[in-house]
């Protein structure tokens, strides 16, 4: 590898007009919307509008040496964007003069409704509370008695169905015998079909622990012997999957009900499926809901909980369709395992649907939530079709959130798009040919910037890699000279010069406040290796000193 130096320029010389201390590229202009695409999903390709024929943009050639060759990093492939969104209400705004008037008219009717609901509800809650009077043992099924109590409170989730408008339900199909599927599993695309499902099943749920603290809620779902869990532990996680086992297994208890996709969408596609309905193994009955709205989207999307309950008061009527599909079998004979099991009853949800089943995830919503609190402009450019990255990475949605922090503080333009000049003064990098290099290889589509799935992808290349835990053990033992277990800020600026050669002193001191995350003076190596896995290009920082080590020859 060349050394870095701050006198090579970054364009030939025939392409400067004067010297320049900044760094330069050039950027071709061209409408952005050439070069978006609809989503691909796993089981059906969408037409490609990119002029790419391979449908992916890739730095494979960039003509530039990798600044993380030490790592066994060259280039890497960048899917194209998707530009659906799947959690979008298509109709959030009350728009046209017909919905303001019928809402006018509605509102002594959506009075009523309110009225019936908070009846419905509060009834249903103390039923609740007398079923659960005094039931301990919460490890074993709910006695008949108390289960034949909690037929008041179903009745009550009819009431309040009645209340939002849906005064008939459309089903097709039947529930199969509890002993045929122990598991049922559904699309998700608004509250209602908990509430719907409460009714008609009476499950088992597997919820997040928040649910726990919903008022009024909490306790009912309290009395379906919910499953309890938390996405982002995998302890939780493996107690949910063998929770799930034990009561499927189970004559005794209720049929499960999970909504695999982890999430409602807008109902206009399935997204992918979480894995703990089918890693037990059992037969699962997918139902299919649908929502053929005639005024108003009554999905979950981006309207709040009270918008969406008003829409529904103020509607004469919301038309709801349940359908029972038949049973589906893991099949034995060629030892399915769960992600085949999924896809497969994924294929046949989205078929029933009439719908394309892509790679977003929850964590996708997690993505859009963040760029939404930050006021982006189109918070859908901040998608990634999650599942896709989390098997190609396996990287998990708390870090893409945290990756998504990082660069939603380089201020990225309305497109998207972030600057080399941001980019580095983030990652606190000076204008050089190191940093050219890493921003180079990030931009995959040399536009002279990059957008957030090309700084998530060249990331989490860089921090998979096998050898970049080792990598960062080595450079926090070439850094810390002196003996200690801390770097000083002067070893810091020793190491950090071989690479980046006359660093100012500010610029070594803004640097090294960047790894020393907790501000004393000092980095430790907790400090140390918890800088680099949020920004893990940093590790090209101690490139001189890797390459001495030769990691790749002693793998």
């Amino acid at each position: 590898m060349a050394e870095p130096d701050l006198i090579s320029p970054l364009l030939p010389k025939a392409g400067l007009s004067q010297p320049s201390d900044e760094p330069q590229f050039i950027v071709t202009v061209d409408d952005d919307r050439g070069s978006e695409s609809l989503p691909q999903s796993t089981h059906q390709q969408a037409p490609n509008r990119t002029h790419n024929p391979n449908h992916r943009a890739s730095n494979t050639h960039l003509g530039m040496e990798s600044p993380f060759g030490f790592l066994g990093v060259g280039g890497f492939d960048v899917p194209a964007t998707a530009t659906i969104d799947p959690f979008r209400n298509q109709t959030a705004m009350i728009e046209g003069v017909y919905e303001c008037v019928k809402i006018l008219i509605c509102v002594p009717i959506a009075i009523a409704r309110l009225l019936l609901f908070g009846l419905s509800l509060s009834v249903g809650y103390v039923a609740t509370k007398i079923a659960l009077q005094g039931w301990k043992d919460k490890e074993n099924p709910m006695p008949k008695w108390r289960c034949r109590l909690m037929w008041v409170t179903r009745l009550c989730a009819r009431c309040i169905l009645f209340a939002f408008g849906y005064h008939w339900i459309k089903r097709r199909g039947r529930p199969a015998p509890r002993e045929t599927a122990p598991i049922v599993v559904s699309n998700h695309v608004s509250y209602i079909e908990p509430i719907f499902f409460f009714y008609e099943l009476f499950p088992t749920i597997v919820a997040a622990e928040s649910h726990d603290s919903i008022p009024f809620v909490g306790t009912i779902i309290r009395a379906m012997q919910v499953i309890y869990v938390n996405r982002f532990s995998p302890s939780s996680r493996k107690h949910a999957v063998n929770e799930i086992k034990r009561k499927a297994s189970s004559g005794r208890f209720p049929r499960l009900l999970l909504f695999p996709e982890g999430t409602t969408t807008n109902g206009r596609l399935l997204i992918s499926f979480q894995l703990g309905a089918f890693i037990p193994g059992y037969p699962i009955q997918p139902v299919v809901v649908r929502y053929p709205h005639v005024h108003f989207d009554q999905s979950w999307g981006n309207v709040t909980l009270a918008k969406l309950m008003f829409r529904m008061f103020t509607q004469l009527h919301n038309f709801m369709e349940v359908e029972y599909l038949p049973v589906i079998s893991p099949l034995e004979n060629q030892k399915e395992n769960a992600v085949h099991f999924a896809e497969r009853t994924g294929r046949i949800i989205a078929t029933a649907l009439n719908v394309v089943q892509t790679s977003h995830s929850y964590g996708d919503f997690m993505l859009l939530a963040k760029a939404s609190e930050s006021k982006q402009e189109n918070p859908t450019l901040y998608m990634v079709e999650m599942a896709r990255v989390e098997s190609t990475f396996h990287l998990s949605s708390l870090e893409a959130v945290d990756f998504l922090d990082t660069f939603l503080s380089m201020n990225p333009d309305s497109s998207g798009h972030v600057k080399v000049h941001d980019f580095c003064r983030v990652l606190r990098l000076k204008a050089c040919r190191l940093s050219e290099k890493i921003f180079g290889l990030l931009d995959v589509e040399k536009k002279g910037k990059i957008t957030f799935k090309q700084f998530l992808y060249g990331s989490a290349h860089v921090l998979k890699q096998p050898l970049f835990r080792q990598a960062c053990e080595f450079a926090f033992a070439e850094c810390h000279t002196s003996g200690n277990h801390y770097i000083s800020e002067q070893e810091f600026g020793h190491s950090a010069l071989q690479a980046i050669p006359n660093l100012k002193q500010f610029e070594v001191h803004e640097l090294f406040k960047l790894f020393d995350s907790d501000g004393d003076g000092r980095i430790g190596k907790d400090d140390f290796t918890k800088c680099l896995r949020r920004n893990p290009l940093l590790i090209a920082l101690f490139s001189p000193q890797l390459m001495l080590k030769n990691l790749l020859g002693s793998a």
